[in-house]
């Protein structure tokens, strides 16, 4: 799988970046049909809480590109409830090719 990360006015840092393609490989168990992740880290108000933004778009073999943004105070949370939410999309996923 192709990790992308793009950090939108701010030079994201190495250990971010390694945490952010750690996190995404783990979707690798859930489904061998993703192609690529593309990381976009955003800092919303810089002096409000809650102002890190990341979304992460999949783009998954004989599917649309499934998508989710989170927002929370750090990029850390907002990485991880993305991707809770990529995985209770994959998994809806999986129990549609079930059922056909």
């Amino acid at each position: 799988m192709e990790i992308r990360i793009q950090s939108i006015h701010f030079d994201a840092s190495e250990q971010l970046e390694k945490f952010i393609e750690k996190k995404v490989e783990k979707l690798n168990r859930y489904s061998d049909d993703i192609r690529a992740a593309e990381v976009t880290l955003k800092v919303l108000k810089p002096e409000t809480s809650q102002n890190k933004e990341a979304g992460i778009k999949l783009s998954v073999s004989g599917f649309d590109d499934i998508f989710s943004s989170k927002v929370a105070d750090t990029f850390e949370e907002a990485v991880d409830s993305a991707l809770e939410a990529l995985l209770r999309q994959l998994q809806k996923n999986k129990e549609k090719m079930r059922s056909k």
